[in-house]
């Protein structure tokens, strides 16, 4: 079902839309959590260690999957909003055209390139194999990621936030019976973990298409649809490639991080990895309402609809005060519990590593939240390089902070990602006051005409 978020109250469409897509989105972090809690409570921290040694290149790969995708269905929103349906169709017909040239390239130069990759992030040696076997299956499954993130964004765009939270929780029911079957059943050690994410990611990816086919006639695409059109690939691009390269520019300052805890060991690394799965569920609620207000502000600028741009933005900006208390909520009272799941009879050492982590990056959610917020709100409404920019202060900040002003000091190497946060943060918030200045006047505009 569609979702036409032009008209309507702008704080209930959000709060309906965002409910489904949290959901969906913390039932995605279970993906991961599954994996690491079954393989840090059956396999040891070792193992555990090894998962999470991969997380950032991962996140390099499949966060520039989730990059172009989401930037591909920001174009589809605004014809939605403008209800320009041939335009739609041809959109969506283009971006598949797109995603699967994308998916062959990535997929190649990612499994080519996963022990170079390792070996710059100084992997410790005792976790190599383990680490590169898991990540070359989670990459030759990158078809099933990209399938699902195109699938998901295109009905996102349309409004509908509910389908994919069905197929996610299906998904992930699915990978946790398959968790326990290739690891405790077949004693597959961490690669069953890795072939469990990408059969259940492609078990949703065929549920959404499938889905889309039968319900969605708006969304039945002919052979003119297909039509190549260079205008039409670069507008998708002109917003996808940067989002993409945003997502792995941020995941390539993650990667430096990550290789200043792995000189740490085997068990900071281990700790690290799960107080990073406690920072992941916790801020679900800011990943939730950036993606909401990125199909809110595309939608309502294809309408034309400026002034409902603004007034969404002054009520995401106290939905956005409200999920960075959870946050910080989740992380004070449940965090060591949390972090206690993921590794059986958890040393000393681990647990400490794990709250110093979690005790330093808390305080600066406010700036993690608004960081969410301004970038897909700017997004939303095309305006993608000032994300990207804010991507590379992102970087560089990481870089900064890690590798030059750490100085193997544990505690130095968690303030990397928050002063990351707050650099970001500070130039998206400066662009978006320019925005908000720009849209009282276009609103004023508007107004004028109509009268």
């Amino acid at each position: 079902m569609t979702k036409d978020m032009t008209v309507g109250n702008p704080l209930k469409l959000m709060i309906f839309f965002s409910i489904p897509l949290l959901i969906g989105n913390v039932f995605q972090q279970l993906y991961n959590m599954v994996d690491a809690i079954i393989v840090g409570n059956t396999l040891g921290v070792d193992a555990l260690a090894a998962v999470g040694a991969t997380g950032s290149i991962n996140f390099l790969v499949l966060g520039f999957a989730t990059g172009i995708t989401s930037g591909f269905a920001v174009p589809i929103a605004q014809s939605f909003g403008a209800r320009d349906y041939d335009e739609l169709r041809h959109r969506v017909a283009m971006s598949i055209i797109l995603s699967v040239f994308i998916t062959i390239i990535t997929t190649i130069a990612s499994v080519l390139g996963t022990k170079a990759m390792l070996q710059v992030m100084k992997t410790p040696e005792n976790i190599f194999k383990d680490a590169e076997l898991f990540i070359k299956i989670i990459y030759w499954g990158i078809v099933a990621t990209m399938a699902y993130n195109m699938a998901a964004g295109i009905l996102r765009a349309l409004g509908d936030s509910k389908t994919p939270l069905y197929f996610l929780v299906l998904s992930s029911i699915l990978n946790v019976i398959l968790d326990y079957v290739f690891i405790l059943a077949f004693h597959t050690g961490v690669e069953g973990a890795a072939y469990a994410t990408v059969i259940s990611q492609a078990v949703s990816a065929i549920c959404c298409i499938v889905y889309i086919i039968k319900k969605f006639p708006i969304l039945h695409l002919k052979r003119k649809d297909f039509t190549f059109k260079v205008s039409t690939a670069m507008r998708l691009f002109s917003v996808g490639l940067p989002m993409a390269l945003q997502f792995s520019v941020t995941a390539i300052g993650v990667m430096v991080l990550q290789s200043a805890i792995n000189l740490q060991g085997s068990a900071v690394v281990g700790a690290y990895t799960a107080a990073s799965k406690v920072e992941q569920l916790s801020t679900q609620p800011m990943v939730t309402l950036g993606t909401t207000m990125a199909t809110y502000c595309g939608q309502n600028l294809g309408a034309g609809r400026y002034d409902r741009i603004k007034d969404g933005m002054k009520y995401a900006t106290w939905l956005c005060i409200g999920t960075a208390i959870f946050a910080i909520v989740v992380v004070i009272f449940g965090g060591e519990m949390i972090v206690r799941l993921f590794v059986s009879n958890p040393t000393e050492e681990v647990l400490q590593a794990a709250d110093t982590y979690l005790s330093i990056i808390a305080p600066f959610f406010p700036f993690l939240s608004f960081l969410f917020l301004y970038r897909n709100a700017l997004q939303g409404v095309g305006l993608s390089i000032i994300p990207l920019c804010a991507g590379v202060a992102e970087f560089f900040t990481r870089i900064a902070v890690a590798m030059f002003l750490a100085n193997g000091v544990y505690k130095v190497i968690c303030l990397a990602s928050p002063f990351a946060w707050v650099a970001a943060a500070v130039m998206l918030w400066v662009r978006y006051f320019m925005y908000h200045k720009e849209l009282k006047q276009k609103t004023e505009d508007s107004v004028s005409l109509e009268m």
